[in-house]
């Protein structure tokens, strides 16, 4: 079933009218003209959970901004920065009305006033286009006469995916997480009431009001309504964006939809949500978990952003773990010691495992380490991180100990420091002599 990818390639769909053409704007027009909390009621209705990362239910996130005669505020967050996630730059890309009418619809269910497309620098391409719907919409007087509505590009931050450091960039400071609480739908943009949702989660709200929440509500699992946008990346042979019934088979996704991996090749393991979620092995058992919310958790990792990566046999773990903890070392704000000091130290952990300094009790310590990151940072930064390195230490703690045991019997000069002097050692470190047995 397709529902956000229904069309998605036909020619034209980016502009006003195509979109018109296809039934667009109807559903916002029909929202605006009822009650606000009849739209929430459908949004509760439907069960449709965020499709950024967290997985909070939206109506239920809607519910929790206060009533009454204020400026309130809905921020979209296209700040898509998770490495193997690229959905919300299609669906931006080639039906961006669509969004622009869910951030209608949301609005006038919480009554903001005021509503910012928090864009990616990256994406200037995507950002160009966006811009060009906004002023179709706008000048058709799709978007209603109280609703403020702007596109804003941040400056490629992973940082500013996350919601308050997002809204710190939007105010024009550095973008740093901040303490909660304050939540935002109490205290956000402009210490004003804010919903924040993830561009995939906007886009369902036309779906919603054309359908009826309560119909919504009847695909994919009780828990976890409606399609998932997936992308997935790595060792496959038809990597993209696929959309799913949420409780479809993972095999069905990465063998029937991607192509599995090259031939001759068998799956080491994959990540099911993007590169902050833990890494489960390439087994049956995992394979043919069904992908939702809940079946993920269970398994003791998550959907997260809904990008699955997959690591075949021919990619060693050691540099599948430096990559990720590399990454996020470079991207974390340093607001936080957990974090700012967690991500650089196990970096340089990883780094002795790579030289063969390291011991099998050095990756004991690892595992604490990463235990004492998680839940202690301002942010999930830190957490994302340390939940993939420490599933890979857990999974994969032989793979680590045969590359140390490797290095160390293959290094020669182990022992020598920097007063050895200009000769080579008669023997490598660790070695026996012959003649001495």
């Amino acid at each position: 079933m397709q529902l956000l990818f229904k069309d998605i390639d036909e020619p034209g769909l980016n502009t006003l009218d195509v979109y018109a053409a296809r039934g667009g704007y109807e559903m916002s027009e029909r929202a605006v003209g009822i009650h606000p909390d009849t739209v929430l009621e459908e949004l509760l209705a439907s069960g449709v959970r965020g499709r950024g990362g967290a997985g909070f239910a939206m109506g239920k996130k809607a519910s929790f901004l206060p009533k009454g005669e204020m400026d309130k505020f809905l921020v979209c967050n296209a700040d898509e920065s998770e490495p193997g996630t690229f959905k919300d730059r299609e669906l931006m890309q080639k039906n961006p009305h669509l969004m622009i009418e869910g951030i209608i619809i949301s609005a006038h269910a919480v009554g903001a006033n005021n509503a910012f497309i928090y864009i990616r620098g990256e994406y200037d391409y995507v950002a160009d286009i966006l811009d060009a719907a906004l002023s179709e919409a706008k000048a058709a007087g799709h978007v209603p006469e109280g609703l403020n509505l702007w596109l804003h590009r941040g400056a490629g931050a992973y940082i500013c995916g996350e919601e308050t450091a997002l809204l710190d960039s939007l105010e024009g400071k550095r973008g740093n997480p901040r303490l909660k609480p304050p939540f935002p739908a109490v205290q956000g943009l402009y210490q004003g009431p804010t919903l924040i949702n993830n561009v995939e989660t906007l886009m369902n709200a036309p779906l919603i009001m054309r359908m009826g929440g309560a119909e919504f509500a009847k695909i994919g699992t009780e828990t976890s309504t409606g399609t998932k946008v997936v992308s997935v990346s790595g060792c496959v042979q038809r990597p993209g964006n696929y959309e799913i019934v949420l409780g479809t088979p993972t095999r069905e996704i990465i063998f029937d939809l991607a192509g599995g991996p090259p031939e001759g090749r068998t799956i080491k393991c994959f990540f099911p949500g993007g590169s902050s979620s833990p890494v489960l092995p390439g087994t049956d058992e995992n394979l043919d978990l069904p992908y939702d919310f809940d079946a993920l958790q269970k398994a003791g990792t998550m959907l997260g952003s809904g990008a699955i990566i997959v690591v075949d046999d021919s990619v060693p773990i050691l540099d599948v773990c430096m990559k990720t903890a590399k990454f996020y070392r470079h991207e974390s704000c340093g607001k936080c010691t957990p974090c700012r000091e967690g991500t650089n130290w196990t970096v340089k952990m990883l780094e002795r495992i790579e030289r063969g300094e390291a011991t099998p009790m050095d990756l004991d310590i690892m595992v604490s380490i990463q235990d004492q990151i998680i839940g202690n940072c301002l942010c999930v930064l830190g957490d994302a991180m340390a939940m993939p390195v420490a599933s890979m230490i857990k999974h994969f703690r032989s793979e680590f100990e045969a590359h140390m045991e490797h290095m160390q019997l293959h290094t020669t000069d182990m022992s020598r420091g920097p007063h050895a002097g200009p000769y080579d050692l008669l023997e490598p470190v660790g070695v026996a002599t012959p003649d001495l047995g």
